[in-house]
């Protein structure tokens, strides 16, 4: 039988591998400079792919409480800035230096941009990492 417990953080894994990895195409092949909140996301996104490799490997119960805190950050961090992409919010302190936290290197669809795609990932890791920690909760209970 298939367990959320067994397949939640590969996917989880795999998503933050996806990340880092399509980061590291935009800026090293692609030539794109990321602004200030974009190393913020990269800073969060960075760790969980290592912290879940060997969350996954060791198949730790408590590797939700691990991962959350940094995917939820991330996920406030790149929802403020797909937000000043979309000019919900003008340019802050932090994007004031170097490359305008505002710039679109992408727009797929007219909406997929670069802090889209962060927020889509931090998005999935939550949520699968919500259901493991959840479905962890319910067997410990039974």
């Amino acid at each position: 039988m298939v367990t959320v417990q067994e397949y939640g953080p590969i996917l989880a894994m795999t998503v933050a591998w996806v990340a880092m990895l399509g980061s590291l195409y935009y800026s090293e092949i692609r030539g794109f400079v990321p602004c200030e909140l974009c190393w913020y996301q990269r800073i969060l996104m960075y760790p969980l792919a290592l912290i879940i490799l060997i969350g996954a490997v060791r198949h730790d119960d408590y590797l939700p409480g691990y991962v959350l805190p940094f995917s939820l950050l991330g996920t406030g961090v790149s929802t403020y800035h797909y937000l000043i992409q979309q000019g919900l919010f003008g340019p802050t302190n932090a994007c004031s230096v170097g490359v305008p936290c505002s710039l679109r290197y992408v727009n797929y669809a007219g909406f997929v941009t670069i802090p889209f795609m962060a927020l889509a990932g931090f998005l999935l890791i939550s949520v699968v990492m919500g259901v493991v920690y959840w479905s962890f909760r319910r067997v410990s209970e039974s």
